[in-house]
């Protein structure tokens, strides 16, 4: 019988982490101080090695700009580049995750900040002197907190800073849809946003609601919210509140809830949903979930039985739900009559701890299920690491056919080399046999990436250096016939370039996965003291993408040949350049295969053709055709 893991094991240990340490009490205060003394701004400081950026819940929102509570895919926005990990690349199979969305008006309100000299030289600041950084905000400040987290992991990750960064929000509103909830989980970024959420908090489920139907009341209560945020006393703000009638406000609010924890997995991509961990807080304690669907479902049980003043007044009650967790773990609590199975215990503490009534059947028989639902099943993480190895050794044979086939190619008397080989004949026998073990490997690293998303394997998965080191093999040998494979039937006419277009997300994520071994390596003295030149030719060519760039500039050569607009005749000159002179560095310091020096190969018919060009063009030095040029002459000539 296979072991299974810890129940909630990962949502508990976050949790725990977060509780029992200062971080939580620290992150508060600053955001209190956020709202009260720097409204529509932030503050930042440092303690010790930790740097904290609080966010202002008080924000000016004009909630009847269309863009508000409308979800926008992040690839149509012109700053996509800062969280480019998160962009999903299908491989035109239709495999592909779904659109990344975002709500806008809150997109709009970080790049506000974003924007800011004073912001770019307060985050620059921290990096350079802290080994954390923790973005917090209460309630619209908590959206702006989560996009800068997610802005510094995309930019922090390619270079494997020692930073660690952790969001931690009070009472955030939704930010996206599933698509970014998964994206965050494939990146391994889930246990580094952790919402703190009260019970009876509206804000975090408003969002699940269409805002066009709830606008009227949604001013006023906005206007209490942020009054109550900057206000030293607002007990007088509360009374008024309770004066006005809420109720068909909150049934649109329970409605929608209920509808999204119904709905179906393939309808939730436009809905917006949650990330990362969620800390549910009540009197009684609290409980970590960090399974999405588990969330929602637990976000409607909790307005099951709430009044709807309360569920607006709680989000305001950080302050005190911040001092009884840390009081409350320091507790030790006595509970007569526990079952002696350890789950059934744990489900009961949970729902417990969650203020939700053991006895009362209609919320805790569903609330059960929703707790069932998050529990890790299946084999322990480790246990499935183990797994994934010995299916490694399975596929080892595919591999050595791989690497069997480069030899034959690198050995062959047409002289073509291992790319341009499976690139013009892949209808024999031989090529067949290599497309089959092409997918088979391709098949198992998917599923290794599937499984690290889904967190079926230790946190530290992909930086484990039997993994990195077996990917960056995997990669050397395959991603040059995959690339072959795209060109060879016209991908490129059709949808763009490789590199661009047509790269699998599956070589994106491995090479991050080799990215990050690389600069941890750089940061290590004995490393680079121990780095020695090479006294010949890789066994297989470092640039994973150099076929895809040699392919890029044969299109260049070949409409140099062809333009008469000397602008753009100037810049093909200009990227033929700069590819000769990278490739030339590659082959000066033999990271590059033998094969690339074929004497049919693609490169060397290309370099062939460019010197024939470079000569022609420089033959007359008033040739019409560079007349009006800005050409570098002197880099031509090399």
């Amino acid at each position: 019988m296979e072991a299974e893991s810890s129940p909630f094991e990962s949502s508990e240990m976050l949790g725990t982490f977060v509780v029992s340490t200062p971080l939580l009490k620290e992150s508060w205060r600053r955001c209190n101080f956020a709202d009260s003394a720097a409204p529509m701004s932030f503050v930042a400081d440092q303690r010790g090695e930790v740097g904290y950026v609080a966010f202002s819940g008080v924000q000016v929102i004009d909630w009847s700009e269309p863009s508000c509570g409308t979800l926008m895919a992040l690839g149509e926005c012109e700053w996509e580049p800062l969280f480019s990990p998160l962009r999903c690349h299908g491989d035109g199979n239709g495999d592909g995750e779904g659109t990344v969305k975002v709500d806008a008006g809150f997109l709009r309100l970080f790049l506000e900040y974003y924007r800011r000299q004073d912001f770019q030289n307060q985050i620059q600041g921290l990096l350079g002197k802290v080994k954390m950084i923790i973005l917090t905000g209460h309630s619209f400040g908590a959206t702006t907190a989560s996009l800068t987290a997610l802005w510094l992991l995309s930019n922090l990750q390619p270079v494997a800073s020692p930073i660690s960064v952790l969001c931690l929000t009070f009472g955030a509103p939704l930010l996206g849809n599933e698509s970014l909830s998964q994206a965050i989980l494939r990146e391994r970024w889930g246990g580094s946003f952790c919402n703190i959420v009260s019970k009876f908090d509206v804000v975090p489920k408003l969002f699940f609601t269409p805002l066009t139907s709830l606008t009227p009341q949604l001013h006023l209560l906005l206007q209490f919210w942020q009054g109550a945020m900057a206000s030293p006393s607002p007990e007088q703000l509360v009374g008024e509140l309770r004066k006005q009638n809420f109720d068909e406000f909150f049934s649109n609010v329970k409605k929608c809830v209920q509808d999204a924890a119904q709905s179906e997995e393939g309808a939730r991509n436009n809905l917006f949903w949650p990330l990362g961990s969620y800390l549910f807080c009540s009197e009684e304690g609290a409980i970590c979930l960090d399974d999405a669907t588990s969330i929602v479902k637990m976000m409607h049980l909790m307005l099951e039985t709430v009044s709807p003043v309360s569920s607006f007044e709680d989000h305001l009650k950080y302050s005190y739900f911040t001092r009884l967790l840390s009081l409350q773990f320091l507790k030790r609590i006595d509970i007569d009559d526990l079952s002696e199975s350890s789950y059934e215990a744990g489900v009961f503490l949970a729902l417990q701890s969650s203020g939700i009534d053991p006895q009362d059947d209609n919320v805790s028989k569903p609330a059960k299920d929703c707790l069932q639902m998050a529990r890790h099943m299946g084999r322990a993480p480790n246990l499935n690491n183990a797994y994934l190895a010995i299916k490694l050794s399975e596929i080892t044979p595919c591999r050595a056919q791989l690497e069997w086939y480069k030899a034959r190619c690198d050995e062959s008397v047409d002289q073509c080399g291992y790319y341009d080989t499976f690139e013009k004949f892949a209808a024999s026998r031989r090529e067949s046999t290599i497309n089959m073990n092409l997918f088979r490997l391709g098949t198992f690293w998917d599923r290794v990436i599937g499984m690290a998303a889904r967190n079926e394997l230790s946190h530290d998965f992909h930086c484990m250096p039997k993994w990195v080191n077996a990917s960056h093999s995997y990669m050397l040998l395959a991603e040059p016939l995959e690339i072959a494979r795209y060109y060879r039937h016209g991908m490129h006419t059709k949808k763009g370039h490789y590199i661009k277009h047509g790269r699998n997300r599956r070589f994106q994520i491995l090479e991050r996965w080799w990215n990050r071994k690389v600069a941890v390596a750089a940061q290590e003295p004995q490393q680079n003291n121990n780095k020695r030149n090479r006294s010949r030719y890789a066994s297989f060519t470092q640039d994973y993408l150099f076929w895809a760039r040699v392919e890029e500039a044969k299109d260049w050569l070949k409409n140099t040949e062809e333009e008469e607009d000397l602008n753009k005749l100037g810049s093909f000159l200009e990227n033929m350049n700069r590819f000769e002179t990278y490739a030339k560095e590659l082959i000066k310091n033999k990271e590059v295969s033998i094969d690339v020096l074929a004497k049919n190969s693609s490169y060397t018919l290309w370099a062939e053709k460019w010197k024939d060009l470079k000569a022609k063009l420089l033959r007359p030095p008033s040739t019409p055709l560079l007349n009006g040029m800005d050409c570098d002459y002197e880099e031509m000539k090399r």
